[in-house]
C-alpha cells in the first residue's frame, strides 16, 4: 500500500537533506516543503494583500469625503434654499438632516449586510451599489433647488448605502482567510495564526479613512461651495472660465461643486471595486469574475510568468508553493458553478457573544455621539453670568467660542487622531491584546466626560481654555482611537459563522446608526434643559455612566478569533 505523502518530517526523522536515500523511498508526485519560518516583526508594510486592501481604503475614504464636506456649506446651503428662515430654524433643519441620514442607514444596513451574505448577490456587487447610490445621491443634493428635494436625497444617500458594514466583513476576510487549500501534490494547512497577527492593524485602515475624511472633506468643500464668490477670478463675471456673466450653472446651483467632485471620486471608487477588487463571499470567490478580469487587461498585471492552471500563492497566507487552480483554464462545464446552499435563518446572529458584542457598540456608539453633539453645541454657547452658580454641582454656560476656533478644534480631533491610530495603537494592541487595550483606554472617555462641563468656569483667557480644552480633546481622542476599532474586532470574531459575516456587520451598523440617532437627540435635549435649569453637567455625568456601563459589560466578552 502506497504509504500519504507527509509534508513535515515527524520528530527525530531525517530529511531528504540530510540523507538523499529517502528521496528513492517516496511516492511519486511528493513535494517536500520547507519547515515555517518564526513569525516576523509585524508592521505597516508586511501587511498581506496590500492591492486589496487599497481598493477597500479608497472605498471607506470616497464616503467621509463626501459627507462631512456638508459641514462646511450646509448651513449656507439651507439659507440659499430659504431665504427668510431664521438661524435657529436653520440649525433645526441641519439636525433633522443628520437624523433622517442616520434612520434611513439604521432601516437598511442590516438588509444590505443580509444581501451581501447571499450568494447570488456577494459583497462586491452591494459596495457597488452602495457607491453608486452615494454618487447619485451627492449630485441630487448639489442640484437641489427645494428643501424637499435636500430631504430625498439625504435619505437615499442613507437607504442606498451600507457600505460600511460590507466593508469590515471583507477585510475580515480578505486577512484572515481561512480557506482550505488543496495542493496538486500534497496537503498543507495555512497558518492561521499569521492573520490575526495583522486584524488589529487592518481594521484600524476604516477609522483612519474617517479622519482622513474629517480633515481634508470639509476643507475641500469650504473652498469649492458658491465658486462664483469664493473663486471670482476663476468662474465669475469676467473670469477666464466664466466669461462675461460667470459659470450661468454656478450661479444657479451654487453648492454643486463640490458635490460634482466628491461624486467623481464616489464614482471612481466605484469602478475600482469592479476592477480591482476581488470578491470574498464563500461561495462566490471562485466564480469567474469579467471585472477583474478586465482590470486585469487594463493594468497589464496578467500573471504570464506562471505556468498555466497555477497560481502562485503568497507566503504572507501560505507556507507552502504551489496550488491547483482550475478558475484560470476552466471554461465551459470545467468552469466553477454557483451552488446554492442552505442558508443560515437571519436569526441564528443573535449568539449569546454576538448579542453582547451589540450591546457593547451601541453602548460605545451612544455616548460617544452624544459627547460630540454636546462639545460642539457647549463650545458656541455663550458663557454665563456666575450669579446663580451653586459649586460643584450647579451651574451653567458654554465657551463662547466662535466659529474658525471650533472649525480649529474639529481639525485638532482628526490631527490628534492619525498620529495614534498609525503609530501608538498598532504597538500597544499587538502587545497587550485588543480587549485589554480596550479595557485600559475606555475610562480615558469618562475622564473627557467628568471634565468637560468644568471648562466653561475657567477665566476668560484664551490660553488657559485651549490648554484645558487640549486636555479634554485628548482624552476623548485616545480612548476612542482605542476603543472603535477594538469594538469592530470584537464584533466581527463573535460572528457564529464566516456565512453570517455581512449580516453581523450590516446588523451592527444598524445598531450604530440607532445609537447615533438617540446619543445626539437625546444629549442635545438635555444640554438645553441643563442650560435652562442652571445644571449644565447633568447630560455628561449620564455620559460618565453609560461609558461606566460600557467598561463593565467588557468582563462577559469573550475575546475570540474567527
Amino acid at each position: 500500500m502506497t504509504p500519504k505523502p507527509r509534508c513535515e518530517p515527524r520528530e527525530n526523522e531525517l530529511t531528504s537533506a540530510e540523507s538523499p536515500l529517502l528521496d528513492a523511498e517516496r511516492p511519486a508526485g511528493y513535494t517536500s516543503l520547507p519547515l515555517p519560518e518564526e513569525p516576523q516583526a509585524v508592521s505597516w508594510a508586511s501587511i498581506p494583500k496590500k492591492g486589496q486592501l487599497a481598493i477597500i481604503v479608497l472605498a471607506r475614504l470616497a464616503e467621509p469625503l463626501s459627507e462631512r464636506s456638508l459641514t462646511s456649506y450646509l448651513f449656507y446651503q439651507l439659507r440659499w434654499l430659504s431665504p427668510g428662515l431664521e438661524p435657529s430654524e436653520i440649525a433645526k433643519q441641519a439636525g433633522y438632516l443628520t437624523a433622517v441620514f442616520a434612520a434611513a442607514q439604521c432601516l437598511t444596513s442590516m438588509w444590505w449586510g443580509r444581501a451581501a451574505d447571499h450568494p447570488h448577490l456577494g459583497r462586491k456587487r452591494v459596495l457597488i451599489i452602495g457607491l453608486s447610490g452615494s454618487a447619485l445621491s451627492a449630485l441630487g443634493m448639489g442640484f437641489s433647488t427645494s428643501i424637499y428635494f435636500v430631504f430625498l436625497f439625504r435619505f437615499l444617500a442613507g437607504a442606498l448605502n451600507g457600505n460600511v458594514g460590507v466593508l469590515r466583513t471583507m477585510i475580515s476576510e480578505i486577512i484572515d482567510d481561512k480557506r482550505q487549500v488543496e495542493f496538486c501534490f500534497s496537503i498543507r494547512q495555512p497558518n492561521s495564526n499569521i492573520s490575526h497577527r495583522y486584524q488589529s492593524r487592518a481594521f484600524l485602515l476604516l477609522p483612519m479613512c474617517f479622519n482622513v475624511g474629517v480633515i481634508i472633506g470639509p476643507l475641500l468643500s469650504g473652498f469649492l461651495a458658491d465658486p462664483i464668490h469664493s473663486l471670482p477670478n476663476v468662474f465669475g463675471p469676467g473670469s477666464a472660465i466664466g466669461g462675461t456673466d460667470g459659470v450661468w450653472w454656478m450661479a444657479k446651483f451654487p453648492y454643486a461643486l463640490p458635490n460634482l467632485l466628491f461624486s467623481t471620486i464616489l464614482s471612481m471608487a466605484a469602478l475600482g471595486i469592479v476592477l480591482g477588487l476581488d470578491e470574498t463571499h464563500p461561495q462566490r470567490r471562485h466564480l469567474p469574475d469579467f471585472g477583474r478580469k478586465l482590470g486585469r487587461l487594463l493594468t497589464g498585471r496578467l500573471l504570464k510568468h506562471q505556468e498555466p492552471g497555477y497560481v502562485l500563492i503568497s507566503d504572507d497566507d501560505y507556507s507552502g508553493t504551489t496550488v491547483c487552480n482550475d478558475d484560470h483554464e476552466a471554461t465551459g462545464a470545467d468552469r466553477p458553478k454557483l451552488v446554492d446552499k442552505p442558508r443560515p435563518p437571519f436569526k441564528a446572529i443573535f449568539t449569546k457573544q454576538v448579542t453582547l458584542a451589540l450591546m457593547l457598540l451601541f453602548l460605545q456608539s451612544i455616548h460617544v455621539s452624544a459627547f460630540n453633539s454636546i462639545l460642539f453645541s457647549l463650545l458656541p454657547t455663550p458663557k454665563a453670568a456666575k450669579d446663580g452658580f451653586e459649586l460643584p454641582f450647579r451651574f451653567t454656560g458654554g465657551l463662547g467660542l466662535s466659529t474658525q476656533k471650533i472649525g480649529f478644534a474639529n481639525t485638532t480631533i482628526g490631527l490628534i487622531g492619525l498620529p495614534l491610530q498609525l503609530i501608538l495603537y498598532p504597538i500597544i494592541t499587538s502587545r497587550i491584546g485588543v480587549k485589554r487595550s480596550y479595557r485600559m483606554f475606555l475610562p480615558a472617555s469618562i475622564g473627557a466626560y467628568v471634565l468637560l462641563p468644568y471648562l466653561v468656569l475657567l477665566p476668560e483667557d484664551t490660553r488657559i481654555i485651549w490648554t484645558c480644552l487640549s486636555v479634554v480633546l485628548v482624552l476623548q481622542v485616545v480612548s476612542r482611537t482605542f476603543v472603535n476599532p477594538a469594538t469592530v474586532i470584537l464584533v466581527n470574531n463573535s460572528a457564529p459563522s464566516p456565512n453570517l459575516l455581512g449580516s453581523v456587520h450590516g446588523f451592527a451598523t444598524s445598531v450604530s446608526s440607532a445609537a447615533r440617532i438617540v446619543g445626539p437627540t437625546v444629549g442635545g435635549s438635555m444640554l438645553g434643559w441643563g442650560l435652562s435649569h442652571n445644571f449644565v453637567a447633568l447630560p455628561l455625568w449620564i455620559l460618565t455612566i453609560l461609558a461606566a456601563m460600557n467598561w463593565m459589560l467588557l468582563v462577559y466578552i469573550q475575546e475570540v478569533q474567527m
